[in-house]
């Protein structure tokens, strides 16, 4: 598969922090040396499917995102461009947190744990969650966390406990977007920093805000 905005020219290390090494989670081959900008669209009146489409910034395809209609709130999966399944999502049931579990291919299996999500408090008027890499099973200090409005799309995801940004997003409205119903954004992921992983952790932060929106709607 071809890397998305291939020829995306690299950016000074004085303005975006490059890592030492990659920081694969899901695959070395979704780790390039430059930032990489990616348009994530999830199509707003539909029932069945997640239908997240991800495409790069010349509008070619890079990832899918499919639901079932039997487990439909509670699992999603990532493929890529040619439909291969990337990563299950899961909701974990009965967790105080509203923790989520990434796990490779189609596997819901614990041996396949890539990674695990949480919210770092119960009550949130903002959105912080704290991600964990499988090999971290104490989970004292998170690997990775997500900050900001995912109302506002303004979401920032940070390494660790650190100020340091891997990826940011950023709101695109178009009018075509606003006539079809679609909501349409843009993820900016720092060089070297697994983008599939990325896009893995925006549609869990997009079943956690439809939760969140169902919840004050029934308060109300």
């Amino acid at each position: 598969m071809a890397y998305p905005n291939p020829h995306y020219p690299p950016q000074p290390t004085t303005s975006v922090p490059m890592p030492a090494v990659p920081t694969t989670v899901i695959g070395p081959q979704f780790c390039a040396p430059y930032p990489v900008d990616l348009a994530v669209v999830k199509k707003v009146m539909t029932i069945a499917d997640g239908n997240f489409v991800v495409t790069d910034v010349n509008g070619n395809v890079v990832f899918k995102v499919k639901g079932s209609l039997m487990t439909l709130r509670d699992r999603r999966v990532l493929l890529d461009a040619a439909g291969h399944p990337l990563v299950t999502l899961r909701r974990k049931i009965m967790t105080a947190h509203d923790r989520w579990q990434a796990f490779r291919g189609e596997s819901t299996d614990d041996k396949d744990l890539i990674f695990s999500l949480k919210r770092s408090s119960l009550i949130q008027f903002k959105t912080k969650l704290d991600v964990f890499l499988a090999n971290n099973t104490r989970e004292d200090i998170c690997d990775f966390k997500v900050k900001g409005s995912w109302f506002e799309r303004s979401c920032v995801v940070y390494a660790g406990e650190s100020n340091n940004i891997v990826a940011q997003m950023h709101k695109k409205h178009t009018v075509q977007s606003i006539l079809i119903g679609k909501d349409h954004f843009m993820v900016t992921v720092y060089p070297n920093i697994d983008y599939a992983f990325i896009v893995a952790l925006i549609v869990i932060l997009d079943e956690i805000n439809d939760d969140a929106r169902e919840a004050a709607s029934a308060a109300s």
